[in-house]
């Protein structure tokens, strides 16, 4: 499966895009490509929300890791501001994206 970048201009691989691809090479309709997509974001949004860690085998794990409050500065006035406590998402890569991500950066790109 070759994915292209249509502009330079936005160099990502959007919900539209994966939704093409589906209808493309699956045979969902439009519509049902669209939904699929848009319901299998909201299924890892809704987990993360609810504090459960998403993994998706061979791509990677997305974690809520808790930041404690710490104290902060505005850096143009150097204002001391506290910073509150917050959920935050990580990313942790598999091994075999790693691996397949150092692969790609081997070989040199098409001409």
């Amino acid at each position: 499966m070759e994915i292209t970048v249509e502009s330079l201009e936005t160099p990502a691989l959007t919900k539209a895009q994966l939704a093409e691809l589906l209808f493309e090479q699956i045979g969902l309709n439009k519509r049902e490509s669209k939904d699929m997509i848009d319901a299998f974001f909201d299924l890892v949004a809704d987990s993360l929300v609810e504090g459960h860690d998403v993994k998706i085998s061979g791509f990677g794990n997305f974690q809520i890791r808790t930041k404690a409050p710490r104290p902060g500065r505005n850096p143009r006035t150097g204002e001391a501001i506290p910073i509150e406590a917050r959920r935050v998402v990580t990313f942790h890569a598999s091994h075999k994206l790693k691996e397949q991500i150092q692969e790609e950066g081997r070989t040199p790109p098409a001409a």
